[in-house]
Parts: structure tokens; sequence; C-alpha cells
């Protein structure tokens, strides 16, 4: 075990955006980024590339007021364009107009990049560097240095890609990050580099990003780790360009549970899993059960030998305590399977369930019977609530605060498209109390018509419900079957003191919407009523 301290550097809002497949929009990223500050606590969080795009630019502006508790904010840029004044480059003048403290700038190593893709001289590269970083921390920004394609360059002409890492450090660079950007690096090649670059800076700083085109991202960050790497740059759920980065949910347990390291705390580290599904969640993308750590296949244990040692021994066949990161054993054949999942769930929710209450093991059926027909409750905590709830009520009925509240008599849904015009009208009839209501409403589109006749024929039972809105609503296929698959719609809410999210599957996505949409309204009434006890 090592008693060393190594800073976390998370770039999921603005690498990780470069996945295949990925489009977050402004709120998605705040929700992520709000996960990373107050569930993981990473010291140090790339936020996008101001310059390059609005959104990037809208989402800077929006965090002023946030809670950035000990991590620090970094913004993404490059070194200035080439031959002109770096206060003439639009990019790093929008840097700076941010008023941000923090910046990492890439600029290039390899001299193929430098001659073919830039197209300019090395000696205008260097300047290139050195003009950028002085600007900036003269400006009082500190700069992380990220040296793009360093090991290649480093391979085709050492002494250029030393030179232009050198440039960097003279200019007021404060950590020098080497990139392997085209992910083609082994392992074994990491500790001559890294010996020769901590002969050629000294005592400098140093980092690594690392792609993972080779599938070596995460050997390759551990191994420039004990070659003196105080950095390492990643990505949530491994995402990336091409095939993604250096993943963090592998890094941080590794880093701490494995080898001592100082990375993260034991509370933090307990919210990874968490952490991990909800970015799933708001990358709209299906989990990898499979991944090491924080899916779900990571604890499972189907094989009889193994389940049977499992329960003689934890340790026969797991690696580590599958809670310390969050996640549960998940063994196929009897009730014990993930009854510390359901008491942690409990303790959160203020739920008085103690380990040898009968309602344990009821509940888990319900949640395994729920899995199997295509929910997921990652991101969707107000669903799983309920269940809980209703069955702490009543053992037998996973649906009783559902039946408590409202139940619903009937729904119909139109949809009409003309040239260009769409309308959607929902009428729905549900009955409080014995009390019928039936109400009409026009939408956007058919969740929408859905969401507003729900509204409007509860109001009359329960005002509070003015203050919820839809914040956001996300489609999954669960399983292939074409236009017959299973839907599963993920509905986040928000009122004036909180958010939600609340799950609904079914084989007609109206269907699926309506189950979400109604938990999502559950959940505010539940709410309500608990705090007025």
């Amino acid at each position: 075990m090592m008693d060393e301290n190594v800073l976390i550097y998370d770039s999921t809002l603005r690498e990780g955006c470069q996945k295949s497949g990925i489009t977050f929009s402004v709120d998605d990223k705040l929700r992520i980024l709000e996960r990373l500050i107050e569930d993981l606590q990473i010291p140090m969080i790339e936020l996008g590339w101001p310059g390059s795009n609005p959104k990037d630019l809208s989402l800077y502006k929006k965090i002023d007021n946030m809670n950035l508790g000990k991590s620090k904010i970094f913004a993404f840029g490059s070194t200035r364009r080439k031959n002109i004044d770096v206060k003439e480059d639009k990019y790093i003048q929008a840097l700076v107009a941010l008023g941000i403290k923090h910046a990492t700038i890439f600029g290039k190593s390899w001299d193929l990049h430098v001659t073919d893709a830039l197209e300019t001289t090395l000696e205008e590269n260097l300047n290139m560097i050195e003009d950028t970083i002085l600007y900036l921390t003269k400006n009082g920004v500190e700069v992380i240095y990220d040296a793009e394609h360093f090991f290649d360059g480093f391979k085709h002409n050492k002494k250029y890609a030393l030179e232009t890492i050198s440039c960097a450090i003279n200019a007021g660079a404060s950590w020098i990050v080497l990139c392997d950007t085209n992910g083609g690096l082994l392992p074994h090649e990491i500790p001559p580099i890294f010996k020769e670059v901590r002969e050629h800076l000294g005592k400098v700083p140093l980092g690594i990003h690392a792609h993972n085109d080779s599938g070596m991202a995460n050997a390759i960050a551990i191994e420039a780790f004990l070659n003196g790497a105080r950095m390492i740059q990643g990505t949530m759920n491994g995402f990336g360009e091409r095939c993604g980065n250096t993943d963090l949910t592998t890094i941080l347990p590794i880093l701490k549970l494995k080898m001592g390291v100082n990375c993260i705390s034991e509370d933090s580290l307990r919210n990874l899993t968490k952490v991990s599904g909800f970015i799933y969640e708001q990358a709209n993308l299906p989990h990898v059960d499979d991944q090491p750590f924080v899916g779900k296949n990571a604890f499972a244990h189907k094989g009889g030998v193994h389940v049977s040692a499992i329960l003689k021994n934890v340790k026969t066949y797991e690696h580590i305590d599958p809670e310390l990161v969050g996640n549960r054993r998940n063994m196929k054949i009897s009730e014990l399977s993930g009854k510390a999942s359901i008491l942690n769930y409990a303790k959160k929710f203020g739920i008085p369930l103690t380990e040898d209450n009968p309602k344990i093991p009821a509940i888990l059926e319900v949640i395994k019977e729920k899995e199997r027909l295509g929910y997921s409750y990652e991101g969707a905590e107000g669903s799983l609530e309920i269940i809980m709830r209703s069955m702490d009520m009543n053992i037998q009925d996973p649906d009783y605060y559902r039946k408590k509240f409202f139940e619903l008599e009937g729904f119909r849904v139109f949809t009409e498209m003309y040239k260009d015009n769409l309308l959607s009208e929902a009428t729905i009839k549900v009955k409080v109390s014995g009390e019928e209501h039936h109400t009409v409403a026009e939408g956007n589109g058919p969740v929408h018509a859905l969401d507003n006749a729900l509204k409007k024929a509860l109001l009359h039972f329960y005002p509070s419900l003015n203050e919820i809105s839809l914040t956001d609503f996300k489609v999954r296929i669960t399983n292939q079957a074409g236009t017959a698959s299973v839907v599963k719609v993920l509905v986040e809410t928000e009122d004036k003191e909180a958010k939600w999210g609340t799950v609904g599957t079914h084989e007609n996505i109206i269907v699926a919407s309506w189950y979400g949409l109604v938990d999502s309204y559950i959940y505010k009434l539940l709410k309500d009523k608990i705090r007025s006890t």
C-alpha cells in the first residue's frame, strides 16, 4: 500500500461529450456537475471549451452561484492560432472574458502535427505555446498544459517534444500533462519515457491523459502514476472520442482500495455506482452491465459452485466488498441478494427498516420483478421510494401510494398533423376519494398533452401540484424487437425545493410515459404528506 496523493481531473463534460451518440444539454451538464461535486468531490473538473460553441459558453455563465465545494472548475482551450497576436485570438479572449481562474490549454508536441495539421513551423508552434500561457497567467489564470500527442511526438522527434513542454513550463504552466492522444501507447513504454521527461524537467508536476484505442487507457494511467504522474485525467464510464478515455469509475477504486492512494474519500467512493448510472441516464445510453466495479454484473454470482462458496465466504469470488463502491452483491437464487442495498436506500429515504424486517425480501422481490420487465432505478429514485414506502405501509402492495392519491379511470390521446401543424390533445378521467374528475388539455406532443391533462385534473384536489414542472424526458429501448420493443421512459421533475427522477416501462411508449409521469406526481404528493406529518 502506498502513502501517496494523486489529483483526479474529470473531463466527462468536455472529452466525454465527444463520444459518439452523446449530446448533453446545458441542464444535463449542470446535473452531472452537481453529482461530480457533491457525491464524488472531484477536485478538478473540466467544464468545456467556451470558445468553441455557445452551449459551453452559457454553461460557464450558469455556475456563478453554484456551490463548488473544494472543486476547481477548468475551462478548456487551445494555444493561439498561428501567425496572429494572442490578444486577437477570439478563443483565448473568450476564456479571459469569462473571468475564469483555471484553464487547461492543449498544444502540439508532435512535429508531424505541427507541419501537417497546423501547417506552420516548429518555431511558430513554440511561440504559440509560450504566448498563450504567458498571456493567461498574466491575467491571473492558472494554466495546466496538455501536451497533445506527446508520446508519438517523443518517439518521432524526442528533442522537439521535450522542447515543447519546457516552453510551457518556462511560460508559467503549473502542470504538464502528457497525452496519448491516438491511444496507441502500451504500458511498458511509460517508464523509460517518464524517466527522460523527469530528467529533462526536474520536479515539475506531471499528469497523464490516455485514450483507449488499444484498450490500455486504464493500465497506462496506473503505470504513469507508478512512474511519477500525480494527476490522472479521465472521464466517468470512460466516455470519449473513438474508443474512449481512462475510466475514472475503474481508476478511483483501484487507486483507493487496491493501492492505498489518497484520491477520494471512502464516503464519496460509496457514491460511485450511483453517479456512474446517473451519467448513463443523462447520456441516454444503456448501462454497461459488465463494467468493472460499477456494472450490474460486477458482483453477480450465477454458477452453482460460485454461489455456494459466496454464501460461505464472500471473499471466495469477490475481490472487494461491493458496498465500498456503492454496488451490490447479486445472487440469483435467494432473497439474500441486495438486502444491504435495500437497507441503504431505506436509510437514505428515512424509512425505518431493520435488517430482520420481513418487508426487505418482499421489497427486493418486487424490484427484481420490475427489473425483469425492463425497469431500472438509477436516476429514478423517486419511483423506487414510492415502491419502498408503499410496501412499508402494506407489505403486499407496492402500488399502495399510487392508489391512495388517485386512480386512473382512463385516458385517450389524439394527435393530428396537417402539413406543418401538429395538434395533440389528451382526455383523462381520474378518481380521487371516490370523486371523478374528467378533463381535456392540449400540448405540443402526446406526452405534453397527457402531462397538462393530468395536472389539470388533479389541481382541484392537490393545489401543490402547480409547483412542479417536467424538466427532462428520455426514451430508451430496453429489448430489441423492432417496433414491438419494450420502451423505458425516464422523467425528471422539479419543484421549488428539489428534483427527482421517475421511470415507466411498457411496450407502448405513451403508456410507458404515463407511468413515469404518474410516479412524478405521486412522489410530489408523497413528499408533501411526509412533510405535513
